[in-house]
């Protein structure tokens, strides 16, 4: 359940969102700058929204009424961005085991069971520079997913793919979806691609 009622201010930009959804993934979907990021930050405890409140299944990220503000560390939220932000010095296990945190033993979501889930058994031991985009995406996830978090956050993770690479990605999403039933807020602007992952959509406009 995402419960969202804000205020975001930047500059001269402001934007109320009101968004109370059940569904367990919820695309959110609108023309470049209608502020979808932003809503996406303002979750993640990125950006602090002028006014409002944030919930998710019940646990309250912010609420400026009751000055409640739970910092970015502890809000047990994924991110995966446009770009995958791999750490190149690293390889794919390395950059894995990066997302891991609190202890691993009453862990949601185990090492092995992401690495099959996403089929990057055979990439653990390359760098970043020798994947694909679509290869580097599927790791970003497992990355985010690796965090044990509470709500997944998808900011445009298929926008930098040509179609063959989207096409390649878009079941492993499908797969996240419909195996863990974590909740997941998926921005997109192209709507092929919201109606075969989301259950529900709201649009900004």
């Amino acid at each position: 359940m995402l419960s969202l009622d804000i205020e975001l201010r930047r500059g001269d930009y402001r934007r109320h969102v009101r968004i109370e959804e059940a569904a367990r993934v919820v695309a959110l979907v609108g023309l470049s700058g209608a502020g979808k990021t932003s809503v996406l930050n303002a979750i993640a405890g990125l950006l602090r929204p002028q006014a409002g409140r944030i919930a998710v299944d019940g646990r309250v990220l912010f609420d400026a009424a009751a000055r409640v503000d739970v910092p970015a560390h502890r809000r047990r939220i994924g991110y995966v961005f446009q770009d995958a932000r791999l750490f190149p010095h690293l390889d794919v296990a390395a950059n894995l085991r990066y997302g891991r945190h609190g202890g691993q033993a009453q862990a949601r979501f185990a090492f092995e069971d992401i690495v099959a889930l996403l089929g990057i058994g055979a990439l653990l031991e390359r760098r970043p520079r020798h994947l694909s985009g679509g290869e580097a995406q599927r790791v970003a996830i497992g990355r985010a997913l690796l965090s044990q978090p509470a709500l997944l956050l998808l900011d445009e993770p298929l926008s930098a793919l040509d179609t063959a690479r989207r096409e390649e990605l878009i079941p492993y999403l499908q797969r996240v979806r419909d195996e863990l039933g974590l909740p997941m807020l998926y921005v997109s602007h192209r709507e092929e691609e919201v109606r075969r992952i989301a259950e529900a959509v709201h649009v900004l406009d």
